[in-house]
């Protein structure tokens, strides 16, 4: 079931997810450094979350290293859900509710 075109396809859209995410975490220091110290993070975080952002993005496209960029994209998307939440932004829990989603379709086709 992991031959499927469009799991490479998806996979690879997802990639490119997590490579926007690299970009914004790590160099849109004046926009995400205050978001992430107003929700109790430290002000250098930013650069973890954006370093575990382009790990997902290159573990997903290869079919060997999927399962790992999986399961690291799925742990970002549900602390992010987290996140959000427990300072009750329920509007900014969709579009990593939508990624974890496509995460775990991505995952399954993998069984």
């Amino acid at each position: 079931m992991n031959n499927l075109p469009w799991i490479e396809l998806l996979s690879w859209a997802l990639a490119g997810f997590f490579v926007i995410g690299f970009f914004i975490n790590t160099f849109a220091v004046n926009t995400v450094v205050p978001e992430y110290r107003r929700w109790g993070y430290p002000g250098w975080f930013h650069l973890v979350s954006g370093g575990m952002d382009l790990a997902v993005a290159l573990l997903l496209p290869a079919t060997a290293t999927r399962p790992f960029g999986v399961a690291l994209g799925a742990l970002i998307m549900l602390v992010a859900v987290a996140t959000v939440v427990r300072h009750r932004e329920y509007r900014r829990a969709l579009p990593p509710l939508i990624v974890g989603t496509l995460l775990t379709v991505v995952g399954v086709t993998m069984l």
